[in-house]
């Protein structure tokens, strides 16, 4: 019988993408960690030595999972607990979350945090589409708490070199266009994300982004809210924050509401 603090593989990969995910930390040893270095998408690694000090500090839901779901999970996740927070522990850990076959988000790849743990990357002001979608698959997928820098194009390079940011979605970077596909895709792909739903919503914003409006039925759809919210906001960060919501809504319908039709009806009784 599953204890009541522990939450299954299933239910937490429901959770996952979704504005109110909770926190999730792991506490695998240094030797797990070693033989596969990735982590849960949106993770952050604590070491399990140090629960009592540093669950101190963490005041948000929270699911803590270690190499198998037992001691050393079971263990941070009630430190936890005794602080007052809600922590519950990933049944079958590590271990049983990549059996499932869910994705699982390479270290190798994430850019190095700042002293504040955040990962800060720095783009082209005035986005769009790409320059959206990106920074909510960063925040929703690999780090929630990631800082995002808005600069005239010119500088991006330069802002990159000189702050210590990773520069996305410009020529000559890692982090851009490949070939037909656009700087969305080359994230899904680089951070192991190409869940099924994850990989329609790619397909809607490559066809936006790259003018192929044909290709997704949606995609007409998603360029029209990205022009209008371009010209309702001229400061970047609020027009970032007003986007998150529309791409929580696409990532919600690709993978929750694709069959579902709509229309009006009404109670008029037919003509005789």
């Amino acid at each position: 019988m599953p204890s009541p603090t522990s939450i299954s593989t299933d239910k937490l990969s429901r959770l996952i993408g979704l504005p109110k995910c909770p926190q999730l930390i792991d506490v695998r040893t240094e030797e797990d960690f070693a033989a596969d270095p990735r982590l849960l998408p949106g993770a952050i690694r604590r070491d399990w030595q140090r629960a009592a000090e540093w669950g101190r500090s963490v005041n948000s839901d929270v699911v803590v999972y270690c190499q198998q779901g037992l001691k050393l999970s079971e263990g941070a996740a009630a430190w936890l607990r005794h602080y007052g927070g809600s922590a519950s522990n990933l049944e079958g850990g590590f271990e049983a979350w990549v059996t499932a076959g869910q994705p699982a988000v390479p270290t190798s790849k994430m850019p190095i945090r700042d002293l504040q743990g955040r990962t800060i990357w720095v783009t082209r002001s005035r986005p769009k589409v790409d320059r959206i979608a990106c920074p909510w698959l960063v925040r929703r997928f690999v780090d929630p708490s990631a800082v995002f820098l808005f600069v005239a194009p010119s500088e991006v390079k330069m802002v990159a070199e000189r702050f210590g940011a990773v520069p996305f979605d410009i020529e000559g970077t890692f982090w851009s266009h490949r070939g037909s596909k656009c700087t969305f895709d080359t994230m899904v792909e680089e951070f192991n994300l190409g869940t099924p739903h994850l990989s329609q919503l790619a397909a809607i914003v490559r066809a936006a982004d790259t003018a192929n409006l044909n290709d997704a039925a949606e995609a007409s759809g998603l360029l029209a809210v990205s022009l209008g919210l371009s010209r309702m906001f001229s400061n970047d960060l609020e027009q970032l924050e007003s986007g998150m919501v529309v791409y929580d809504a696409l990532y919600r319908w690709c993978r929750d509401a694709t069959d579902e039709t709509h229309n009006w009806p009404t109670n008029r009784a037919r003509p005789q």
